[in-house]
This record gives C-alpha cells, sequence and structure tokens, in this order.
C-alpha cells in the first residue's frame, strides 16, 4: 500500500524520540482528497488518538497509521526523506491523493468540472484567479465565470479564447464553444486593469 523508505523510517524514529513516551506512531491522513487542493498531512499520534479504523503499518520501532477515509488515495503512496546539500526534504508523493480523471462514460459536465480544477485553475492561480462553470447549454456551448484575479482583467479575453477554450475543445469534443458569463466591470482586483 504504502512504501516507506529506509531513510524516512529512520527519520520517523528520531522525531518520535523527541517527542518523549506518549507517541505511539505517525499518523498519515489526506486533506481535501480527491480535489486538486489534496494534500497529505503528517503527526503524532497518541493511543487516545486513534478511532481503530486506521490502516496500520508496523516498521521498525514504530506504526504508521493510515487515516481509514484518506486510504484509497493514499495507496501506492511513496515517503522518503532524502538529504540534498545542506538541506533534508521529507516527501510523499501520492499519485491517487488528488483522484482520478473521470471515465469516458461520466457526464459532460464531470468532464468540464475535472478539466477545469485539474488543470486550468492551477494555471490561473499564479494570476490569483480561477473560473467556475456557469452552465452547458444542450448545444454544447460551455458558459464559465471568473474569479478573483481574472474578474475585470483586461486579458480574461485572450485567456477564455487562447487558453481555456482550446484546452476544453481539443479534450472534449463535444463542446462547440467556451462563452464568458463574467460582468467584467464589477472586478474589484483584476490582475491586469481594463
Amino acid at each position: 500500500m504504502i512504501n516507506i523508505t529506509e531513510s524516512a523510517q529512520t527519520y520517523f524514529r528520531h522525531l518520535l524520540k523527541t517527542q518523549g513516551g506518549d507517541a505511539v506512531g505517525i499518523r498519515v491522513s489526506a486533506v481535501h482528497p480527491g480535489t486538486p487542493r489534496a494534500d497529505a498531512r503528517l503527526e503524532f499520534c497518541e493511543n487516545g488518538d486513534l478511532l481503530g479504523d486506521e490502516w496500520s503499518l508496523d516498521c521498525e520501532g514504530f506504526t504508521l497509521y493510515v487515516d481509514a477515509p484518506s486510504a484509497p488515495f493514499l495507496d501506492g503512496a511513496d515517503i522518503d526523506y532524502a538529504t540534498q546539500g545542506a538541506g533534508s526534504q521529507l516527501t510523499i508523493r501520492a499519485p491517487r491523493i488528488k483522484g482520478e480523471a473521470p471515465k469516458g462514460d461520466a457526464s459532460l459536465i464531470e468532464r468540464v468540472r475535472w478539466l477545469l480544477d485539474s488543470e486550468i485553475n492551477p494555471q490561473l492561480a499564479s494570476h490569483k484567479g480561477q473560473v467556475s462553470l456557469e452552465e452547458i447549454t444542450s448545444d454544447g456551448v460551455v458558459r464559465l465565470r471568473f474569479g478573483g484575479g481574472c474578474h475585470g482583467c483586461g486579458m480574461a479575453d485572450v485567456t477564455l479564447k487562447q487558453g481555456i477554450e482550446k484546452t476544453l475543445m481539443a479534450r472534449i469534443p463535444e463542446i462547440t464553444a467556451v462563452r464568458d458569463a463574467t460582468d467584467h466591470a464589477t472586478g474589484e482586483n483584476p490582475y491586469i486593469a481594463r
């Protein structure tokens, strides 16, 4: 299920020693699993913290507990601790933590939302912007609402036509056009003012 390298196990044993005798192990859980904001959380746990439904992985000198609802999202994860130059870093690579793309038979709405959340919004976040699905018409026109730094931005039309529309239409053939449903005159903090 989860692979923990020897260096990560050594690091965890060291951390547990610094906690005194109360901590019985390390618990890993997924925060916001199945979404683009998903992340893994590690924390010390004591006997009183355990719910009893956790999956446990016995390691030399400690136990790694996996939060039961998080288990499907953390399946196949790799935990490593690497020293590079003067620093060290603990990394968790969990390929399923953000969920899986909808299958081909999923609804058009599911497939559009997945692309918006997994590909388009992470790119727009660099400008503190985001886009959300307003509606999909019966003739395949997707209407989107811009928010954050994209709401009122002078480049929203270029972003829509050259980025979002091209991506959506290339990946989802049922889409015939992409339109902006945003009143950009009401934007309070545009990335590039009109």
